[in-house]
């Protein structure tokens, strides 16, 4: 049993050297600093466990509920609680809870890791990113077991790891999505060094690691926030539970909790981003939204590193990044359902329930190339209402498309993958389509084509020049030198395309009338969806290959 409370006088804050709002954090002369913010309990005070032994600390209250204490003989490793009107409960600001959602918090010293690289710092365009949930990855499923692993990633040729949500939650298994602890990276999956050792492997490897983090609701099972301030809680329910009160009274110190939340994770853990899961159901009426002030927050800590923030949004707000000063949320990208949707009917003639807005047609890919989104305040009738808003002027490069995920394989029933619900053929041409619509590509597709035009333009005059005339050997051979340079060009888009799914599915493709008939569809879209449209684009090389003959058939009839 703890023995009677001993008294403790706590620094004021301000003496106190604190990188965070709420939970323990190590002195840099020593001892620990705690803090929580509590203003529901009658009773509340700090029960330190070290060397088998317990004692209370007494902890002192501002006007605002916050709670704090120092206490000098604590360090890394210490187990704590807090007893809240007589019952040991944990800290919410946890960074770490070593017997899982219903023991004792442990005090963590983020300085005592010592990194071996530095994050250079990631932008959105040529990203290639994989989700990655830690528990499933290796048999293991361990931080250290999955950094071994990391080597096979990187020569894949993947730019990012996106990390499904790690909080910790109850339970020997679980997605991440009920996390009760944000701060408290689960212990399933090994300490807060060995994540940090995972995330160190990544940058040594060149590449980045961001976190999807949760932001609009707490799990339900061994959530202890309630009774520590009821005011964490709004009114306004989600699909999973009740909402987080970000506008409505002392929604201030959630505000915080969660913003500084953010920070924490770029700083501490030195990742390269944030993936924000369901924003539309982070609610706030305020004047500075959230989401906004999460994304400063977040920046501020990255300092001169740049990050990425990614946000998943299913009425598909473009508000969300468009920059603060013009009224957006400064976020850098949106995840893109549609072209996942559009994809799904393609591959598998399924247009059942959300997917019954979609066709799968060639229109639609063209649609996704140019502007992103596919709904942009059109009716959808799966909802009977408008969904999405315009993306004029957004960078393509904003958009994170996919052709399957952690949500569309769990609403597949039996999680099967899209090349189990396809045909190799069609997987493989939706694989080379996927890849092929990065914006670099678009690039060179137009540069291509333009040249193609050029050379049709050159055939053309020197076809003319020569209707009576006798082609001179170096005019011939510069001819012969073109074709074969525009040949050549062709051929080697061609070819990677087919070797880059090959490589995406490891199978050899079986084709059927269906499959090419997809394949010519596709065809078309990776020339409609450049400036230069697919008809006029054919013309100019079928004129080229005309030419090519006519000037042929015209160098045999002259004299030798």
């Amino acid at each position: 049993m703890p023995s009677p409370t001993v008294e403790f006088k706590p620094p004021l804050l301000s003496s106190a050297r604190r990188r965070l709002p709420v939970g323990a954090e190590s002195q840099p002369g020593g001892g620990v600093h705690f803090r929580v913010w509590a203003p529901t309990p009658h009773s509340i005070s700090l029960v330190t466990e070290q060397e088998g032994r317990t004692r209370d600390c007494a902890l002192e209250r501002d006007t605002r509920g916050y709670c704090e204490a120092f206490v000098g003989d604590a360090g890394a490793g210490t187990r704590y609680w807090f007893r809240v009107d007589g019952e040991l409960l944990p800290d919410p600001g946890s960074r770490y809870q070593p017997d899982g959602a219903f023991g004792p918090s442990m005090v963590v010293d983020a300085g005592r890791y010592t990194w071996s690289s530095a994050p250079a710092g990631v932008s959105m365009r040529g990203q290639v990113l994989y989700e990655l949930h830690v528990g499933s990855f290796t048999r293991e499923g361990t931080w250290r077991s999955a950094a071994e692993k990391l080597p096979l990633l990187a020569r894949t040729g993947i730019t990012g790891i996106e990390l499904m949500p790690i909080a910790e939650f109850p339970g020997r298994f679980g997605w991440g999505y009920d996390g009760v602890f944000p701060y408290a990276p689960a212990r399933l999956y090994g300490t807060p060094d060995d994540l940090r050792g995972f995330v160190d492997v990544a940058h040594q490897l060149g590449m980045a690691v961001i976190l999807d983090v949760v932001y609009n609701h707490l799990g339900p099972d061994g959530c202890v926030f309630a009774r520590y301030a009821s005011d964490y809680f709004a009114r306004r329910a989600t699909e999973w539970g009740d909402g987080l009160n970000f506008d409505g009274p002392n929604s201030d110190p959630v505000r915080e909790y969660f913003s500084s939340n953010a920070a924490y994770w770029i700083d501490e853990y030195r990742l390269d981003g944030l993936r924000l899961d369901a924003t539309q159901s982070i609610h706030d009426s305020s004047g500075d939204h959230v989401i906004a002030l999460i994304g400063r927050c977040a920046r501020a800590a990255a300092g001169d590193r740049q990050i990425i923030l990614i946000a998943e949004n299913e009425p598909q707000d473009v508000r969300l990044i468009r920059p603060l000063e013009d009224g957006g949320y400064g976020l850098d990208g949106l995840w893109n359902d549609d072209f996942h949707h559009s994809a799904h009917v393609a591959m598998t003639g399924r247009r059942e329930a959300y997917f019954s807005d979609h066709g799968g047609t060639p229109q639609e890919f063209v649609s996704a190339a140019k502007y992103g989104y596919l709904f942009q305040g059109q009716r959808y009738a799966w909802q009977k209402q408008p969904r999405g808003t315009r993306a004029r002027g957004v960078d393509p490069a904003a958009f994170v498309n996919f052709i399957e995920n952690h949500d569309q394989l769990a609403n597949a029933g039996d999680g099967s993958r899209s090349h189990q619900t396809s045909t190799p053929g069609r997987y493989r041409a939706m694989s080379a389509l996927f890849i092929l619509l990065e914006a670099e590509f678009l690039a060179v597709v137009n540069v291509i084509v333009y040249a193609g035009a050029i050379m049709v333009l050159f055939l053309f005059v020197i076809m003319l020049m020569n209707l009576n005339a006798s082609i001179e050997p170096q005019r011939n051979f510069l001819l012969k030198l073109a074709g074969i340079i525009a040949g050549g060009l062709l051929l080697s888009i061609m070819i990677s395309a087919v070797r880059s799914a090959g490589e995406l599915t490891g199978k050899q493709a079986t084709m059927n009338e269906g499959d090419i008939g997809l394949i010519e569809n596709l065809g078309k879209v990776l020339f409609t969806q450049y400036v230069v449209p697919f008809e006029i684009s054919s013309i100019l090389f079928l004129s080229a290959m005309v030419g090519a003959v006519v000037i042929g058939k015209k160098e045999e009839s002259l004299p030798k």
